[in-house]
């Protein structure tokens, strides 16, 4: 299947990551800013939720299966405090999740993340919508 060409990621953009397995949030911030991202790393909802200010320009990719609080309701509190940022889940196939998120409005990149499929999914979500 042929990729879709999809602009580089602007400076002012910035990845939120959140993921309580540290190896895991490590490898996805080296692999997103190897494609030019600037990724700032959340090892829980609550460091997150513990910012003052967040960026208003980028997305947030949110593990589902986060102790405490999960990704959407994460995404949820995010959404109370004003944040409109874009947001993915990463999430393993399973239908409780992948039916939440849609009803969210949330795209699910599904585990394992293989080649460049995450960030294909935030270049995807922080493109401009098409002006007709």
């Amino acid at each position: 299947m042929p990729q879709t060409a999809i602009s580089a990621p602007s400076a002012a953009e910035v990845i939120l990551l959140v993921d309580d397995d540290a190896a895991v949030l490590a490898s996805l911030q080296f692999a997103l800013e190897l494609q030019g991202f600037s990724v700032r790393p959340y090892p829980s909802a609550e460091a997150l939720l513990a910012q003052p200010e967040l960026p208003s320009h980028g997305c947030l990719v949110l593990d589902y299966n986060l102790p405490g609080l999960d990704g959407l309701a994460l995404l949820e509190r995010l959404r109370d405090r004003g944040v409109a940022l874009p947001a993915l889940l990463i999430t393993t196939p399973t239908s409780e999740a992948m039916t939440k998120a849609r009803a969210a409005g949330v795209e699910v990149v599904e585990k394992p993340l293989l080649g460049d499929a995450l960030a294909l999914a935030v270049k995807r979500v922080l493109a401009p919508a098409p002006r007709f």
